[in-house]
């Protein structure tokens, strides 16, 4: 299908940008990668009277350590994650998750900010970004503002961004020493996307669990923290309780329900997925 009309800018910096949002406000979408607004605009799912390229903006990609944390432009394609070895050695959990989305073509062209401002509640990054505690940087032509990544997502293709911001930034904070990550995922194997995943953060003191961060995408409306994770700190794991966690974990959960999955197989699929992130974690954090 091709999609509704609409008018084409090509903004040369982050001012262009932002005046252009400022004016067009809710008429108008931003495109950065182009991998998850296109189809949807081809499918008539969106119908921007304007379409805002970022591609001629320059300033908005590329990966900074401070330190041991790490800030990553809105503009970074997820193949530049991948391939980091700054992201390898920091927050490796990044580069494994940014290897499985979509495929090459997706990798070397979608970009981190344009899937996380998109929101779409099957995307393997935001569940990540929620275990991790990043932070994002919006901008508008008023300034800078700061949200935490756990007060990003408010539902299906809706975030905390105002219709004259842009995401520019995501700030990720170095994990506690002793720290192990980890996503496992079952995707839909013609889109890529995640059927249900679970992201994973777990730091180990002295033989036990200190913190203990567990994350949904796919799972249901927009991606979400299960708090009965919080039963693994204080202990040393184990099967037995990481069974009893995952199953915990999505009990109530009002699953997704689609041609793809039903809610029942999306629960199972889901806290399969979180038992899996869940011990690989504890092993790397061992």
């Amino acid at each position: 299908m091709y999609p509704a009309a609409f008018d084409y800018h090509a903004p040369k910096n982050v001012k262009e940008a932002l005046g252009l949002l400022g004016k067009l406000k809710d008429d108008a979408k931003i495109v950065a990668g182009g991998h998850s607004l296109i189809p949807m605009m081809k499918l008539r799912l969106a119908q921007p009277k304007h379409l805002i390229d970022l591609q001629k903006v320059p300033g908005l990609s590329g990966i900074k350590a401070d330190g041991k944390a790490l800030a990553i432009g809105a503009m970074t394609t997820h193949w530049e994650i991948e391939s980091s070895s700054t992201v390898k050695s920091k927050l490796p959990v990044l580069a494994e998750v940014a290897s499985v989305i979509g495929d090459p073509a997706v990798r070397n062209k979608g970009t981190i900010g344009g899937s996380l401002a998109h929101a779409d509640p099957a995307a393997d990054m935001p569940p990540v970004m929620l275990v991790l505690d990043a932070t994002f940087a919006l901008q508008s032509k008023g300034g800078k503002r700061s949200v935490p990544a756990r007060k990003f997502f408010k539902g299906p293709f809706t975030t905390a961004l105002k219709p004259n911001e842009l995401l520019v930034e995501i700030q990720l904070p170095a994990p506690p020493k002793g720290a192990g990550t980890a996503y496992a995922s079952f995707e839909q194997a013609a889109s890529g996307y995640a059927l249900a995943g679970a992201a994973v953060l777990i730091a180990v003191a002295k033989g036990m669990i200190t913190r203990a961060d567990l994350a949904f995408t796919g799972l249901a409306d927009a991606p979400f923290l299960a708090p009965a994770a919080a039963k693994l700190v204080g202990t040393q794991g184990g099967s037995d309780l990481i069974a009893q966690v995952t199953s915990l974990a999505v009990a109530g959960v009002e699953a997704n329900d689609d041609i793809h999955a039903n809610a029942d197989y999306r629960k199972h699929i889901a806290a399969v997925a979180a038992r899996r992130a869940l011990t690989e974690a504890l092993a790397r954090a061992k």
